[in-house]
């Protein structure tokens, strides 16, 4: 049979042509009335990218000018996780603290976001896969509250419009963002919660989508949520397990608290919730446990918190007060905090005024009530072991002083509970404007998205500030490095790395973490009868060159001190000891490497000696 014939046997006369264009028409039908929610989605993107604009220019030439050590270390976490791609990748990595390296699991690695983006280190480096990462923190976190807000809990759009862009774009998260890569890539957090839900709703009797079914309830939706939620706090570990820890802590909260508010709800969904849970909870044991062995009791782990939560907890005042880095803003404001990369609590009075007034308005909501008490309890933890009051520490304790010593607990710094509250305060807020707009009475449609709006207007972020840095050696950017060190062998740059000042380590990451350095940024065990510690002691001989570093002034040098350069480039297993042209006190830095090695060699841009 030709095909023509078979053509003419399959085609039936009576059939109308079909329509030109009808499957163009049938797309686009079913695109349209997802226009609005696409262009609120492309608005949040936009505008994370004009706050992180200034990186955008030269990502290798402008770091983020309120916090460039710590985009440093990131970026070098970046580097050594895209090593995943030349299957050169382990939980304790060999490329910095040599001898001993890095437990990747006791720092913020980030290692979900650095191994998913590798291609683009790779490719373009890490300043680049840094300053695309700091904006699709932002961005992508309002995206995805967006949808948890307007799809799960079917809010009016205005509503979980501006639900998501606080979310992405609050006071806390703009701080944060200078380069706390593991604080803000929220975007599994909307999925967890999600997750949590659907289990709830599979399990509930009385929810009209399971009618019909056996016992009122979705085995299936259950079970396969429970996966969902499993996969999802698996990965948010190798992302920032610290975000998942306040996630876990803050729900604990709203579920005792919303279970109390409807016991009747809680005894005809308790079976089913419990058992999606127990489904998560094993999955993500079974998946998570050499990990978090590894993190806790592997080689370079660490057995409690680096910073002290006495120092690191929020000032009652800042709450009331704007953040230097909001509209309403002023540099002043920063006494109130640690630093700017911690204005958690900076909401500002108009938004505390508002958010407490919407929800005294709608209290006896079970949402909107467990979303009160959890933020009430998660900003009185932020206060820490004493609370502080315009700076001023006085003699009333904290309830964060309960926590004290707690193992997990301890590692997380008490200020930053109060992140917990921009979900919390974004919902109250969503579920405030939705209700007013489908309220019959005229002025109150109009008057909560006003005074919402009105208080939100404030903390309208600004773009963060960023400055120049200079580029990395030539000897390190054209690959000239491989003359004087193997592939993972060690590299001394002199001075070396120290937590305060890293910036050795951007050579590493230039070169995708192809060589290792000795000390450096990280946290590690060092610290009195093996407590954490941020970096780890000087050897003698990097004592004796930071020496000459700050002081300008070359050290006396005899056969002791050459002596022990060569115990501790054999320590290190150095095989090049690196000064670069341009570096601080140049000329006598140059002086003491000569008179403890003898004469350089000079490579491109920097003098080298090997030692190895």
């Amino acid at each position: 049979m030709t095909s023509t014939a078979r053509a003419a046997q399959q085609a039936d006369p009576a059939d109308p042509p079909p329509a030109p264009g009808r499957s163009a028409r049938w797309s686009a039908d079913r695109l349209r009335p997802h226009l609005a929610d696409l262009a609120i989605c492309i608005g949040f993107l936009l505008l994370a990218a004009w706050i992180m604009h200034g990186l955008w220019p030269s990502p290798t030439g402008k770091v983020l000018g309120l916090n460039p050590e710590d985009q440093t270390l990131y970026e070098w976490f970046l580097a050594v996780d895209s090593r995943v791609l030349h299957g050169d990748f382990s939980l304790v990595t060999d490329r910095l603290n040599a001898p001993d390296g890095v437990n990747l699991m006791a720092n913020t690695t980030v290692i979900a976001l650095g191994v998913l983006f590798s291609p683009v280190t790779l490719l373009f480096g890490a300043p680049v896969t840094f300053a695309l990462l700091a904006t699709l923190t932002l961005g992508l976190t309002a995206v995805a509250f967006y949808l948890l807000f307007r799809r799960v809990l079917g809010t009016h759009r205005l509503a979980a419009a501006i639900g998501g862009g606080f979310c992405g774009f609050a006071p806390g998260m703009i701080s944060q963002n200078n380069s706390h890569l593991h604080m803000t890539a929220l975007w599994l957090v909307p999925v967890l919660v999600w997750a949590v839900i659907s289990i709830v709703r599979a399990a509930d009797p009385e929810d009209p989508t399971n009618a019909g079914r056996e016992g009122g309830r979705n085995w299936r939706r259950i079970v396969v949520f429970g996966v969902v939620l499993a996969l999802t706090i698996t990965i948010q570990v190798f992302i920032g397990e610290e975000v998942l820890f306040l996630t876990a802590l803050t729900l604990v909260i709203m579920t005792l608290v919303y279970v109390g508010a409807r016991p009747a709800f809680s005894r005809r969904a308790l079976r089913g919730a419990l058992g999606g849970l127990g489904v998560a909870v094993v999955l993500s044991v079974v998946a998570l446990a050499y990990p978090l062995w590894f993190q806790f009791k592997g080689p370079q782990s660490v057995p409690n918190g680096v910073f002290s939560p006495h120092f690191f907890s929020a000032d009652l005042a800042s709450f009331k007060t704007f953040s230097p880095l909001s509209w309403a803003g002023k540099d002043e404001n920063a006494r109130l905090s640690t630093g700017a990369a911690e204005y958690n609590t900076f909401f500002g009075w108009p938004l505390i005024l508002v958010a407490i007034g919407c929800a005294a308005w709608l209290i006896r909501r079970p949402l909107v009530l467990a979303c009160t008490i959890a933020a009430v309890v998660m900003a009185a933890l932020s206060l820490g072991p004493e609370v502080v009051v315009n700076g001023a520490r006085s003699d009333i304790s904290g309830p964060y002083r309960l926590l004290l010593g707690l193992p997990v607990v301890d590692g997380a710094l008490p200020m930053r509970f109060a992140l917990a509250l921009i979900p919390l305060i974004a919902t109250v807020l969503v579920v405030a404007v939705d209700t007013a707009l489908k309220m019959e009475w005229q002025p109150g449609r109009v008057l909560v998205p006003a005074l919402v709006a009105l208080a939100l207007l404030p903390v309208f972020p600004r773009p963060l500030p960023t400055v120049d840095r200079a580029p990395v050696p030539e000897f390190i950017s054209g690959g000239y490095w491989r003359e004087c060190v193997s592939p993972g062998g060690v590299m001394l740059p002199v001075p070396a790395a120290t937590p305060k000042e890293p910036w050795p380590m951007r050579w590493a990451a230039a070169a995708d973490a192809g060589f290792a350095m000795p000390e450096g940024f990280f946290i590690a065990p060092y610290g009195a009868n093996g407590t954490a510690s941020m970096g780890t002691f000087k050897q003698p001989t990097s004592q004796l060159i930071n020496q000459a570093a700050t002081e300008g002034v070359v050290p006396g040098i005899g056969d002791f001190q050459r002596a022990q350069a060569k115990s501790d480039f054999a320590f290190w297993k150095a095989e090049c000891v690196v000064l670069a042209d341009g570096t601080v006190n140049e000329a006598t830095l140059r002086t003491t490497l000569e008179q403890l090695i003898g004469p350089g060699k000079r490579i491109a841009d920097v003098t080298t000696w090997k030692v190895g």
